[in-house]
């Protein structure tokens, strides 16, 4: 660890002062989203009985992600970069079938399944927690690499990013419990998820990716997204009873993501 530190600290120092500037405000803007997820993930264990209506207002979310921001940040990338739109779309596909076909392998269902309305599998909720863990990381180059285009870019992913976080926190959560994870694990996968985009910040001292592989990762996490909220979150949500409050949350979750995919 000590040698990691040394090795950050002399690839800081190195840099010119105007990229140290942006990449300080790169990794201050993810610890406040370290805190804004963790606020989200706590929301998740201290109103679990609520659970139905967080479910609905997550999908929400997830649907809005997808719709408000992933996808015009990748149709935005392929006008900018020429690539054809048929690629992120087969990304888009091979996230959505790859953990699908993860799920389906790593459950082994037997047909009878619907005897046993109350089962659940904490691996699913582990899965499903270490690919939001792996976005939030994502998150955290996204801000980093804003802030080398410029600070303006820089903060406005940030706000989106620290937006969405608290969501992000509470998918988190909310896929532990619903899966049957303990107290202890669950708040070891939030903790993780809240750390994630600091360290992806930090990560951006060391490579820049290339905007053709950055918009085939947006497709596969649309794929990823649509996935856990079409197949695992929505169902979850309506599959104690049917509630007009819990499609209004999804609504809601909805329109807030819009607002702030407007805002940034």
């Amino acid at each position: 660890m000590t040698n990691i530190l040394g090795k950050i600290k002399r690839k800081f120092i190195l840099q010119p002062f105007k990229i140290r500037y942006n990449l300080l405000m790169a990794i201050i803007f993810t610890i406040i989203t370290f805190f804004s997820t963790l606020a989200g993930g706590l929301a998740s264990i201290k109103y679990k009985h609520k659970m139905h209506l967080i479910l609905g207002f997550t999908a929400g979310v997830v649907l809005g992600l997808v719709a408000f921001d992933l996808l015009p940040e990748i149709f935005g990338l392929i006008e900018k970069t020429g690539m054809p739109a048929r690629l992120p779309m087969i990304a888009l596909v091979v996230g959505f079938l790859i953990f699908h076909i993860l799920e389906k392998t790593l459950l082994i269902h037997h047909g009878q399944e619907e005897n046993y309305p109350t089962h659940h599998h904490p691996s699913v909720g582990k899965l499903s927690s270490l690919a939001l863990i792996g976005h939030s990381f994502f998150d955290g180059i996204g801000i980093g690499l804003g802030f080398q285009v410029s600070p303006a870019i820089g903060f406005l992913i940030a706000v989106a990013v620290i937006g969405h976080d608290f969501c992000d926190g509470l998918n988190t959560g909310s896929l532990m419990i619903i899966n049957k994870n303990n107290l202890k694990d669950t708040l070891g996968y939030i903790l993780g998820d809240a750390i994630a985009p600091i360290l992806g910040a930090i990560s951006t001292l060391f490579f820049r990716l290339p905007e053709n592989y950055l918009v085939l990762y947006l497709g596969f996490f649309a794929g990823f997204l649509l996935y856990i909220g079409l197949e695992d979150i929505l169902p979850e949500a309506h599959s104690k009873k049917f509630s007009f409050n819990t499609v209004l949350m999804t609504i809601l979750g909805t329109i807030f993501i819009f607002l702030i995919a407007q805002v940034a």
